[in-house]
């Protein structure tokens, strides 16, 4: 059954499952375990159920907003000119937003071979640890003024202008800072996806929103409460990954006690997490068109569509 409020239509998990016939998914659960964020939790009946017609709904938009660049060239006599569809992928830290941008990218692959997508994050458009700390905001990390917004905005022009080979900057999170001189190279894709937590939002010092530049948008969401329990078990694997490698981010809190570490962790979520979520993150979710609605498990139970 689909419900509707003044903005979405929502759609239950069978319900939205039935939009897209089943298809052979391309790839297996040792695939799709690669796949997957840190912590993040997804079956392949899920990818099944909500990202084969996700993936679909996508193509269909793909397919319109090639149409309406050749009329438009067309209408204006310009040359053609190759423009990239551009899907934007928001929500809190710890929800699973890699997983989303990552099994999307693969399975518009896998599903449409003779289109080229890439993948980017805006981590890499973060100011560096050492610019943080010279503003007095390293506290703040993430939050809008931590971001180099005219960078990340200059970007997204030149993707929307057709332009080949713009690099972007790499982030570390293992080092959980930008990688100085290292670069990756976007190619003018037929589809790029961008995620981040920021992708939704209006910089304080620009009048133009990085959404802007968007053909569609995902936000993926969960109780707060949930997404705090995900973020404290994400924060247990990285102490375990981290004890015996010292160039680790999170290698001096391995050698703490546990419960200190734990404790470290909550006032994080607290004092930074929790309210970048609820201030700035959160009050985007309305600009998506559509929202991915997750439960325990991670595990999704609502699909919610934009009306218009």
């Amino acid at each position: 059954m689909v419900e509707e409020d003044r903005s979405y239509y929502r759609f239950l998990k069978d319900d939205w499952k039935k939009l897209a016939p089943e298809a052979k998914l391309p790839l297996s659960g040792q695939q799709l375990k690669a796949i997957k964020a840190l912590n993040d939790r997804i079956s392949l009946q899920d990818v099944q159920d909500i990202y084969v017609p996700l993936v679909h709904l996508l193509i269909k938009k793909f397919c319109s907003f090639q149409d309406w660049q050749a009329t438009k060239t067309n209408f204006l006599s310009l040359p053609e000119k190759k423009v990239p569809f551009v899907i934007g992928i928001s929500g809190s830290v710890a929800v699973g937003k890699s997983t989303t941008a990552r099994l999307l990218q693969v399975l518009l692959t896998n599903f449409f071979p003779k289109l080229k997508s890439q993948l980017i994050t805006t981590d890499g458009f973060l100011y560096s640890n050492a610019e943080l700390e010279k503003r007095g905001i390293l506290a703040r990390k993430g939050f809008p003024e931590s971001y180099d917004m005219e960078s990340l905005l200059d970007f997204m022009g030149s993707v929307k202008n057709g332009q080949k080979k713009i690099q972007v900057p790499l982030y570390s999170h293992q080092s959980y800072d930008v990688l100085p001189d290292q670069f990756e190279t976007v190619n003018n894709p037929d589809i790029l996806i961008v995620e981040g937590i920021n992708v939704l939002q209006l910089p304080s010092n620009q009048n133009i929103y990085i959404s802007d530049f968007f053909d569609w948008s995902v936000y993926v969401d969960a109780d707060p409460e949930l997404i705090e329990k995900w973020f404290l078990e994400r924060f247990g694997i990285l102490l375990d990954t981290a004890f015996h490698n010292p160039d680790d981010y999170y290698y001096e809190y391995a050698q703490w006690p546990r419960e200190k570490a734990f404790a470290e962790a909550k006032k994080v979520w607290k004092t930074v997490d929790l309210p970048n979520l609820n201030e700035f993150i959160l009050p985007t979710r309305s600009r998506a068109n559509l929202i991915l609605h997750k439960i325990e498990h991670h595990a999704m139970d609502k699909v919610y569509l934009r009306k218009y």
